[in-house]
């Protein structure tokens, strides 16, 4: 009924004249009047205070102040970043002012999906009443901080697109690194000397008390923490009372202005207990925002905890322990590389392969026990843009595989079902999840490995960051195959000729006993119009032309008897590959098993070749049918036939002029 009535009233505007031109409907229901009374105005840091700064005394957690922007997960992970000048001093590059060498810009480098890019952005800031809109300082005369947000803004399309988010995210855009999550209703065992490890390390840790409602953002609880803000963990250390070990953490709120006041707080009568040779090492007393409690009341009274794994290069100091570090780009491609989790076996082997080499066990193990520690964090790309425009982001994971005994060492191939589908993964993600990213630590004895990243649903396109950090030095690659061509090349004397064959031939060749691309065509048509268990559209006259050219050793443009003889063996060991392949009698193959159908034809491709071959010969159903295939194995012997004549000297590399370049291009 309502439906109806919607469209009873359209109809009765349209009556009344609303959306003609002189009574223009408004477009998502936004009103000029109203945006223009109320909308912001973009100004100078020189038209909002008499003398501004762009960092004053040092960069510190007062220069941040949330604005009406809900991106507080952002402007935790830059407080973050005031804890060390260091890595401050990666995003913020300090040799800008409002005086020397002022031009009304200025410049961020921030991590963006696997690279650092440099931001330049004008100091136009959006104000209403004089005041900024969003992100500022608690001054009001220091703008590093909102400048800095204008340029995560325009590195994400908007400061619309900054609505909402994780630290995490955060963390990784300004360091680089990787971060895991772990949720406090239900901490590993071990937890505590993973945060320990961290610190060493030199990483970012943040926690946080979920809200149920909107109405708890920012609310205190009776021992004085804020919900739904983010805290930087800054300590982990072990003291002991009357003998016994107590485990305590060091938190520090952003805001500064409320502090823990229950056990082990600032002053607390805990404190009176403690070793004096201890306590002296902690502060444990300055109003700052910082304080220490006990682990398990952390647990119990935060939600989440957040660490940033910061790449080896973050950090000069020489005494951080630091992650062995490895980052791939690679992409998924519909009816080539987009082939689904394990749940889709007849398309799961054909999503990329990367080997990882485990050597060293850890030192010092968190949890007790030997073995090669080491975080996947699989990312997708332009996320906050594709959630802008509407689309929805990929589900994501990925799985891990123990590479056989007779494979290692070998990254040059590609593991397929008969490897990868006869075993389970002895690892993988805890979930595939459509968020940004998937990250999770793992324990695996010394050995290699190989990490499959996939989407969910099998067909799904996508681009992707996969990074591995180890905590001990490990190698790792792309598990891709070299190109080469091994064709079984038959000798063949005209007396190996079957009788019956050279009659044969003699009356489709006719009088001048040669046969044309032509004539070629119309013999692959008819023979193959005759059989139903193999689909094609017909044989093109390209690849019948394809056909003459790599077989015509006379170099007349046709083919004799011995000729056309070796291409009728070739023609039928394509036949039998594509039956094999033909797995459910459709007459075609998918374009999935395309690649270990060439495989068996003689060629080894890469994933990038595979790529384009698909795009070149597969249907819009990721489907080969069978002229497609023997054209591609056609053309791809061509064109090794044609590199090998000019790589005498077998460097995998030629040199061609433009009149050579031209001939090959057009053959």
């Amino acid at each position: 009924m309502s439906n109806i009535a919607n469209v009873l009233a359209k109809r009765k505007d349209k009556e009344e004249g609303l959306g003609g031109n002189d009574n223009a409907v408004s477009f998502k229901k936004q009103d000029f009047e109203t945006l223009r009374n109320h909308g912001v105005e973009w100004k100078r840091p020189s038209d909002l205070c008499p003398n501004p700064q762009f960092i004053c005394d040092g960069a510190t957690r007062t220069d941040i102040r949330q604005g009406a922007l809900g991106d507080c997960w952002l402007l935790a992970a830059i407080a973050s970043l005031t804890l060390d000048a260091e890595i401050l001093g990666r995003v913020v590059p300090a040799d800008q002012s409002f005086t020397e060498k002022y031009a009304g810009i200025f410049h961020f480098q921030i991590w963006h999906y696997g690279e650092w890019v440099d931001v330049v952005i004008d100091d136009r800031l959006p104000t209403k009443n004089g005041q900024l809109v969003f992100v500022h300082s608690e001054e009001g005369n220091e703008f590093w901080s909102a400048l800095l947000e204008k340029a995560y803004a325009k590195v994400n399309s908007s400061y619309e697109a900054l609505s909402g988010g994780s630290t995490t995210e955060g963390f990784e855009d300004f360091t680089g690194g990787i971060a895991e999550t772990y949720e406090l209703l239900r901490p590993p065992p071990t937890l505590f000397n993973i945060i320990r490890k961290a610190l060493d390390r030199g990483s970012l840790l943040g926690s946080s008390i979920d809200i149920s409602s909107a109405y708890e953002t920012e609310a205190v609880t009776r021992q004085k923490l804020v919900k739904g803000h983010a805290y930087s963990i800054t300590g982990a250390e072990v003291v002991h009372v009357s003998g016994s070990p107590v485990q305590l953490v060091r938190l520090r709120n952003p805001w500064g202005q409320v502090e823990w006041t229950g056990a082990w707080s600032d002053n607390s009568g805990e404190w009176d207990q403690v070793l004096p040779e201890e306590k002296s090492k902690l502060d444990y007393s300055a109003e700052d925002g910082e304080f220490w409690m006990a682990y398990s009341d952390f647990v119990q009274q935060y939600s989440k905890l957040e660490i940033c794994n910061l790449t080896p290069d973050t950090l000069t100091n020489e005494g951080i322990a630091r992650w062995s570090f490895h980052q791939f780009e690679g992409t998924w491609k519909i009816g080539s590389t987009a082939g689904g989790c394990r749940n889709n076996a007849a398309t799961f082997c054909s999503n990329p392969q990367y080997v990882i080499k485990l050597e060293e066990t850890d030192d010092d193990p968190h949890d007790g026990v030997d073995g090669c520690s080491f975080l996947v964090g699989l990312m997708q790309k332009d996320m906050r843009q594709e959630k802008q425009f509407g689309r929805d982001l990929n589900t994501i994971g990925f799985a891990i595989y123990k590479v056989p005994d007779q494979y290692k060492g070998q990254n040059n191939i590609h593991l397929g079902p008969d490897v990868l589908l006869r075993q389970r993964a002895v690892a993988m993600s805890d979930t595939f999840i459509n968020m940004r990213e998937v990250c999770c630590r793992f324990k695996l004895p010394p050995g290699e490995y190989v990490i499959i990243p996939s989407t969910f649903e099998p067909h799904r396109k996508g681009s992707f960051i996969l990074r591995v950090f180890a905590e001990k030095q490990a190698s790792a690659s792309p598990m891709e195959t070299d190109i080469s061509a091994n064709i079984k090349k038959e000798k063949i004397s005209q007396k190996d000729v079957d009788p019956h064959f050279q009659t044969l031939f003699k009356q489709i060749a006719g009088n001048d006993s040669e046969i044309s691309a032509v004539e070629l065509q119309k013999i692959l048509d008819k023979i193959v119009s005759q059989r139903t268990d193999l689909k094609t559209d017909g044989f093109t006259i390209d690849t019948c032309r394809h056909i003459v050219s790599l077989l015509d050793k006379d170099g007349n443009g046709t083919l004799g008897l011995m000729e056309f003889h070796a291409f009728w063996l070739k023609l039928q060991n394509y036949v039998e590959i594509f039956k094999r392949h033909d797995t459910d009698n459709s007459g075609t193959i998918s374009s999935h098993e395309l690649r270990d159908a060439l495989n068996k034809a003689g060629f080894q491709l890469n994933t990038h070749v595979l790529e384009v071959i698909v795009l070149r010969y597969s249907d819009p159903q990721s489907a080969v049918d069978f002229d497609s295939f023997v054209g591609c194995a056609i053309r791809l012997e061509l064109l090794f036939v044609m590199f090998n004549k000019f790589d005498k000297n077998k460097t995998g590399k030629i040199e061609l002029d433009i009149m050579q370049w031209l001939c090959l291009a057009l053959s």
